[in-house]
């Protein structure tokens, strides 16, 4: 696909340029390749804005997916009180980005955003 021919998976918005995530390392510093499978046969162009929303959702859910692990007993990289710390700080900065978007993210919704954030509290007091 022409990057320039199409319009935004996320928002719609066509007409602007347009790039696809794949490459990178996630939030705990974990190579990933999310295109890599030869059964993507349609992969996701997005506009600038609905890109940094994906990396923004991409931190989300790897920080969500090591939360599950560490409340449910198993090992998780947020076991390291730096690491916990720093996870908590990116949610309160991702809260924030979404905040001062002008529309709702097609991508991220803020509420979920803002009840991993209350779990995490809740998990400090505990701590």
């Amino acid at each position: 696909m022409d990057a320039g021919a199409g319009s935004c998976n996320a928002c719609g918005a066509a007409g602007t340029a347009l790039m696809k995530l794949s490459l990178g390392k996630d939030f705990f510093g974990r190579a990933y390749d999310r295109l890599s499978p030869s059964s993507d046969q349609s992969p996701k162009w997005y506009c600038e804005a609905c890109s940094m929303q994906k990396n923004l959702q991409r931190d989300f859910r790897d920080i969500r997916a090591e939360f599950d692990k560490l409340t449910a007993g198993q090992t998780s990289e947020l076991s390291n009180t730096d690491t916990f710390q720093r996870a908590a700080l990116r949610l309160r900065e991702i809260a924030a980005i979404l905040e001062a978007t002008s529309s709702q993210s097609p991508i991220l919704a803020a509420p979920d955003v803002a009840q991993l954030i209350g779990r995490f509290q809740t998990t400090t007091m505990q701590a």
